[in-house]
């Protein structure tokens, strides 16, 4: 019989993690374990309180999995119907799911490309998320953590402070850069003001300056934008790409936002098939979570997965990073 269990680990952060709608020191994500016999997989949660999701939350759902007697399912075919039914938070319906794959892989021995039938990707160079921090900072954070060696930067930024970090990071670095600002603005225009301001700068991609409700408004600025707009906070588990396509240039999948492996893939191939650039995210994560996002790299035009470089003792070691490059 089929045995799944739950366990909450803490993740101490090397540095205050500080977005525009939050700063955080400490993550709580969660380990999902499924075993039979020999045999175990383990997938990562990594709850995200922007989804409504918190350790608590997680917690009470993965009860209501438990529940819900996951132990009868016979095949993959039937978790996903069970979770379907039960509609869990996206992030541990992922950790639910890329468990049960990794038991499965295991049990048949093969490998989770095989498996998804997917190609392994040669090289992943992924971009280094910058916090918001205090602008006389940015040296000293840049030099410490030798940013160097990223071929991109991920810039995260606020309406209040951005012209001024970006300002200071472009006299530091010409690394092409990517504005991240999680929905901090509320007004288009004054995002096409602001887009103006950057013509100095070296700037790959903006990325979810709206909030993601603000539909008609990024209708209104994708066309007015001299950059790639990509869409974050816009595109979860179910995603309209007829609209996203109106909205944006492309598309940043997450495997806690899309709810599991399928799903993801599912995420990309509509992204592609809709004519929209790619990149695959991720939130503080470990080496877990990040090895899962990792396997679906290949063709993908944008890599994001640094979240397992801000944790201080990183307990799964499944990735290494060298130069900016990930590795299995």
């Amino acid at each position: 019989m089929m045995n799944w269990q739950i366990q909450q680990i803490k993740l101490d952060l090397k540095y205050t993690w500080k977005i525009s709608r939050n700063a955080s020191d400490v993550k709580l994500n969660s380990i999902i374990t499924v075993g039979q016999g020999k045999y175990k997989g383990i997938g990562e949660v990594a709850p995200n309180i922007r989804y409504n999701e918190t350790p608590e939350i997680i917690e009470s759902s993965f009860q209501r999995f438990l529940n819900a007697q996951p132990e009868k399912i016979h095949d993959l075919h039937d978790l996903e119907n069970l979770l379907n039914e039960l509609q869990l938070p996206n992030a541990l319906r992922f950790g639910i799911e890329s468990a049960y794959i990794h038991y499965l892989c295991f049990a048949d021995q093969t490998d989770i490309y095989t498996f998804l039938g997917i190609q392994k990707p040669l090289a992943v160079h992924t971009s280094f998320s910058l916090p918001i921090m205090d602008v006389n900072e940015i040296e000293t954070f840049y030099t410490k953590n030798n940013l160097h060696r990223f071929a991109h930067l991920k810039v995260k930024v606020n309406a209040e402070s951005a012209q001024e970090l970006l300002t200071e990071i472009n006299r530091i670095t010409k690394q092409p850069l990517i504005v991240d600002a999680n929905e901090s603005w509320k007004d288009p225009d004054a995002v096409i003001v602001f887009l103006e301001t950057l013509k100095p700068f070296n700037i790959e991609l903006i990325e979810q300056p709206l909030p993601s409700l603000m539909v008609e408004e990024y209708k209104y600025l994708k066309p007015k934008s001299p950059y790639i707009l990509m869409a974050d906070e816009s595109i979860c588990a179910d995603a309209n790409f007829e609209e996203l396509k109106q909205q944006f240039h492309g598309v940043n999948m997450k495997l806690m936002k899309a709810g599991g492996y399928l799903n993801g893939l599912r995420l990309l191939n509509e992204a592609v098939k809709h004519n929209m650039h790619t990149m695959v995210g991720c939130m503080v994560e470990t080496t877990l979570g990040i090895s899962s996002a990792f396997h679906l790299c290949a063709g993908v035009q944008f890599v994001d997965l640094d979240g397992f470089l801000i944790i201080k003792d990183e307990p799964f070691e499944l990735i290494k990073e060298e130069n900016g490059l990930l590795m299995q």
